[in-house]
């Protein structure tokens, strides 16, 4: 019997290549503080595993805590990841499909779990209700037309955590929970917009403003238990109602370049 190709016959035959021991010699082109960028946007994932953790001992102010240190970070980001250019420096790695996997799982995937254990929703309607937003959330997040021109989301964003603390500092009744969650849910998949506070530019100072003054009543009701007084309670629901609904009135409303005859 003949005896089987040894290594130093397979290299010496060219029609039998040997894998190279790195295979990416060539296409490796990493700079450190880029990486680095990287590895800052894909801290979210740890911080989503302790606000898991903090949700499954159902201690929502530890939860909320992580959750906005992971909005902090979702906020950096993106400037410095333009500033150190990662899509050239770092080209091995996609920043925006990094951040989509670390959105979905603070977003979306977080909050409908504590929908699970936080009490708002009676059994089984809690579960039906967590399902839905992490089914109807991940299909959002695959959807390409969910960024607009002007830099609106197209569609609900999301943005699960919002109304989430909404819903624990009001305790509304288990119809209200249900019945907004399925409009939000669904309103998904509409052509409503809803802004970026800071990326759409009509209307940004206002937006912006907007949006600074619910972070410090969402940190304060989650300082005190969901418990925060009368007007704090009104103001986060004001808030609230305007940053989901500018979008939608912003469509509707044409801006004075528009408006403006050609």
């Amino acid at each position: 019997m003949l005896a089987s190709a040894g290594p130093r016959d397979q290299a010496d035959d060219p029609g039998l290549p040997l894998a190279p021991l790195w295979p990416y010699p060539k296409t490796m082109r990493t700079r450190p503080l880029a990486f680095a960028v990287h590895l800052l946007t894909g801290s979210g994932a740890a911080l989503a595993l302790l606000a898991l953790i903090a949700a499954n001992r159902e201690d929502w102010r530890l939860m909320f805590g992580w959750l906005g240190i992971a909005l902090i970070v979702d906020g950096i980001d993106g400037p410095l990841a333009r500033v150190v250019d990662t899509k050239r420096n770092a080209p091995n790695w996609d920043g925006v499909i990094l951040d989509l996997v670390i959105d979905y799982l603070t977003y979306v995937f977080i909050p409908a779990y504590a929908l699970i254990y936080s009490g708002l929703l009676p059994s089984p309607w809690g579960l039906v209700a967590a399902l839905f937003i992490a089914l109807t959330g991940v299909v959002y997040f695959a959807d390409v037309r969910m960024k607009a021109e002007d830099n609106c989301f197209v569609g609900f964003p999301a943005v699960w955590q919002m109304p989430l603390l909404v819903f624990l500092v009001f305790s509304p009744p288990a119809w209200v929970t249900l019945g907004v969650i399925l409009l939000l849910g669904l309103g998904q998949f509409t052509w409503l917009k809803f802004i970026h506070p800071v990326r759409t530019t009509r209307w940004r100072r206002v937006n912006l403003s907007i949006c600074l003054a619910w972070v410090v009543l969402a940190g304060w009701s989650i300082w005190t238990h969901f418990e925060p007084p009368a007007p704090v309670k009104a103001g986060l629901l004001m808030t609230s109602a305007w940053l989901l609904a500018v979008g939608i009135v912003m469509q509707f409303v044409p801006s004075r370049q528009s408006a403006d005859p050609a």
